[in-house]
């Protein structure tokens, strides 16, 4: 089986169509998917799905790409995150690359964040473009790695440096990797991939965006990451199915709300 462990199934190009996304999941062999969000106002859309299917789970947070939308605090971000069907915190992280000037407003998000990861003991899921200095200072200042007490998490669609994942495995990370890989001008990527150990692995989409080959340039769906689990695969020589196994049970490791 495979797992989705991020995808934005409540976005438009998805939601309408949901009857056969989760049918394409079920013809890939795509058992669960977490639905992530990004911002407080969409979040009621993403506890619904959540709520409504059982192999769908969620998670509660502000995307660093979104300025101009309500901020949360720590104590309304561990209020929600009580929801059985709430397993994160996030996403979460730094974004240099889309935005400019003073970001000093997402730095201080990603501090509120990871201080109710701790709170409530949900794991983040982290997005860093462009940014990986400063992800990992404030990871580490504000303790967000199960090596200082946090609960740890994941850096999703990963496109950092091998030094960027291996600083990330050492706070008890977890690296994500998407359809990115599957590119053919994704040489530094794959190579990193190679070298992150099955173990510390988990696999995504991020639908509807970036669709892995054979599907790059068509809206991306959580069915597409056995694609993902295959290139992953075929880089490090190992059966799929062993692929598979693993970062599902990486999965339910670090999401402990979510039910096989």
């Amino acid at each position: 089986m495979y797992i989705d462990s991020h995808c934005h199934i409540n976005f438009p190009e998805l939601a309408e169509r949901l009857p056969d996304i989760l049918g394409k999941m079920a013809d890939n062999k795509v058992t669960h998917a977490l639905c992530v969000s990004v911002n407080l106002p969409e979040f009621p859309q993403v506890l619904a799905l959540a709520e409504q299917h059982a192999n769908v789970y969620a998670s509660v947070g502000v995307h660093p790409d979104y300025e101009d939308t309500p901020e949360p605090d720590v104590e309304q971000l561990c209020r929600l995150a009580e929801h059985p069907k709430i397993v994160a915190i996030g996403e979460t992280g730094l974004d240099y690359y889309r935005l400019e000037g003073d970001l000093e407003w997402q730095r201080e998000r990603f501090r509120t964040h990871i201080r109710a990861s701790r709170a409530c003991g949900k794991p983040l899921i982290i997005h860093t473009r462009s940014a990986s200095d400063d992800t990992l200072r404030i990871m580490r200042e504000e303790g967000a790695g199960t090596t200082a007490g946090g609960a740890g998490g994941v850096m999703h669609c990963f496109t950092e440096s091998l030094e960027v994942a291996r600083a990330a495995m050492d706070m008890g990370f977890f690296i994500s990797f998407s359809g990115i890989v599957t590119f053919k001008s994704a040489k530094e990527l794959q190579a990193v991939a190679q070298e992150v150990p099955l173990e510390n692995m988990l696999i995504e989409t991020d639908s509807p965006y970036l669709a892995p080959v054979p599907h790059r340039g068509k809206t991306n769906e959580p069915g597409f990451v056995c694609h993902v689990a295959e290139y992953i695969a075929k880089l490090k020589n190992l059966p799929v199915e062993q692929v598979a196994q693993q970062t599902s049970a990486n999965f339910f490791k670090l999401f402990k709300g979510a039910a096989a």
